[in-house]
């Protein structure tokens, strides 16, 4: 027997329209057409589509049942209805993926329970991964061309100094790079650099004199 999908209905109007009740009928009828049964319904009323998700209880409240698992699918009649900036859009297509719900878009067909729907999912992804790409070399160049200097900053010569001094005593590289308070690949570079080769980390111990 196939299971009964459980179907939650999110309704959203701006201060400028109405009522949700429109749109709600519109989802119930989409949802009795597929044998979906409508367990939750929420509603964001008078509340503009730019405002993030701390702003609208019931899209918060949605995401975290999602999370829950109380539903199957979310049923909106636009993707605007979910957020008008394509990042909170897809912020909110994430979150729902993560939690294995699907999407119900009515005005644009999209419908993520049949495969090609399901696809979007990944399209959205991608897309996302691609804008964070963009906007991170965005600030690198950025960054560049204000003269930040960008990775590690170097350090010290005094430092380097002291390393190939307690290298070539013999002490080993952990210890070094404790008490000098850097990292043991640094250690291991100044090492290399100097054609030092620290045989008491080899040992596991320091050097010792023979009797």
């Amino acid at each position: 027997m196939t299971k009964a999908i459980r179907a939650a209905i999110y309704l959203r109007v701006s201060t400028g329209e109405q009522t949700t009740d429109n749109q709600r009928r519109e989802l119930e009828a989409a949802a009795e057409a597929r044998g979906w049964t409508v367990s939750r319904i929420y509603a964001d009323e008078g509340i503009s589509g730019a405002k993030g998700r701390d702003r609208r209880p019931q899209l918060d409240a949605m995401l975290k049942d999602a999370v829950r698992r109380r539903f199957d699918v979310v049923m909106v009649w636009a993707v605007d209805r979910l957020g008008r900036s394509l990042p909170d859009l897809i912020g909110s297509m994430q979150e729902l993926h993560g939690a294995r719900v699907d999407l119900f878009v009515l005005q644009q067909g999209l419908d993520t329970t049949t495969p090609s729907g399901r696809a979007m999912f990944g399209v959205f992804a991608e897309f996302e991964r691609s804008m964070v790409q963009a906007r991170v070399k965005a600030g690198l160049e950025r960054a560049r061309a204000n003269g930040i200097r960008l990775g590690r900053r170097p350090i010290e010569p005094r430092v380097e100094d002291e390393i190939r001094t307690r290298l070539r005593a013999g002490i080993g590289m952990l210890k070094i790079a404790a008490e000098l308070k850097v990292g043991s690949g640094t250690v291991q570079r100044v090492a290399r650099q100097s054609s030092v080769i620290d045989y008491s980390d080899l040992l596991g111990s320091s050097f010792a004199s023979n009797p």
